[in-house]
C-alpha cells in the first residue's frame, strides 16, 4: 500500500504549524492516496522517523516523501536524507522514494505574481520588486534565488527585482532594504519567499516599520504561503515518481 509522507521545515509557532497542516489537509482531499501523514524537519513533532512510522503502522509498504520546502538547501540535500536511512533501518522492507523541494520552477514565480497582485497599487515602470529569501551556507541558495528573481523580472516587465537574505547570504535584509530605500523607485514591492508564517515575517514587519521617512510607496507582500498552486507541483511530482516505479 501506498503512502504519502509531508515533511515541512517545522516552527515553534502553532500558526506556522498550523498551516502546514491545513495544507496536508486539502492535500488529502485532492490527492487519491489512502494514506497521507505529516512530519517535521526540526523544531515540532513528530519528527520524520516517527512520520515513517505512523505511515507503516496503516499498513505502508512504499512511502514517498514530499519536501514541503521552497528550494534545496541542508535540509533537502542532508537532513531530510539522514532521517530517511535511519527509518530504512527500522524498516527494511518498506520502499521510501524522496521528491524534491518546489524549486526554480514556473508556478513559483505565478505564486509571487499572486501575492503581489493582492496589493491594492499594481506594479508600473516606477515599481521594483525586493524578494527576500531565508538564506543558506548552501551556494544553490543565491543561485537558484537569482534565477527566481529574474524569471519575475521577465514575466513582470518590472524596471527592477533585487534581492535579499534574512540570514548566512548578502545582501542581507538591511542592506537590501537600504538600496530599495536609496533608489529613484516611487513604489517597493516587498516579497518574502516564505512558506509560512512566523519570527521571520515579524523581522521584515519590524525592519520595514524602522526605514527612515521618505517618499517612497512601500507595499508589503504576503510571505508565499501554502498557495493552491503547490497542490498541482505536488501532483506532478507524485506523477513522475509513479511513472518511474512502472519504469523499474
Amino acid at each position: 500500500m501506498e503512502a504519502i509522507l509531508y515533511v515541512s521545515h517545522g516552527s515553534r509557532i502553532a500558526a506556522a504549524r498550523d498551516e502546514a497542516a491545513r495544507f496536508v489537509e486539502r492535500c488529502k482531499a485532492a490527492i487519491d492516496i489512502p494514506i497521507q501523514e505529516l512530519c517535521f524537519v526540526e523544531l515540532a513533532e513528530p519528527d520524520i522517523v516517527t512520520g515513517v512510522d505512523r505511515c507503516v503502522a496503516q499498513g505502508a509498504t512504499r512511502v514517498i516523501v514530499i519536501p514541503l520546502l521552497l528550494l534545496s538547501a541542508g535540509h533537502a540535500k542532508h537532513d531530510i536524507p539522514a532521517a530517511l536511512k535511519r527509518a530504512k533501518r527500522r524498516h527494511p522492507s518498506l520502499e521510501i522514494v524522496c521528491g524534491t523541494p518546489f524549486g526554480v520552477h514556473e508556478t513559483m514565480i505565478d505564486i509571487i505574481i499572486d501575492r503581489i497582485s493582492e496589493q491594492a497599487t499594481p506594479l508600473d515602470d516606477k515599481s521594483m520588486i525586493l524578494l527576500i529569501g531565508r538564506g543558506s551556507s548552501d551556494p544553490d541558495t543565491k543561485r537558484d534565488i537569482t534565477a527566481i528573481a529574474r524569471r519575475l523580472k521577465e514575466k513582470t516587465n518590472v524596471p527592477h527585482v533585487d534581492v535579499c537574505f534574512l540570514a548566512a547570504l548578502r545582501p542581507t535584509l538591511d542592506e537590501g532594504l537600504t538600496q530599495a530605500n536609496a533608489s529613484t523607485y516611487q513604489r517597493v514591492f516587498v516579497v518574502p519567499y516564505l512558506l509560512f508564517t512566523g519570527v521571520l515575517m515579524k523581522t521584515i514587519e519590524r525592519k520595514l516599520e524602522a526605514l527612515p521617512v521618505s517618499p517612497q510607496q512601500w507595499h508589503l507582500c504576503s510571505y508565499l504561503g501554502y498557495h493552491p498552486r503547490l497542490i498541482t507541483l505536488i501532483q506532478q511530482q507524485l506523477s513522475s515518481l509513479s511513472l518511474a516505479k512502472k519504469g523499474a
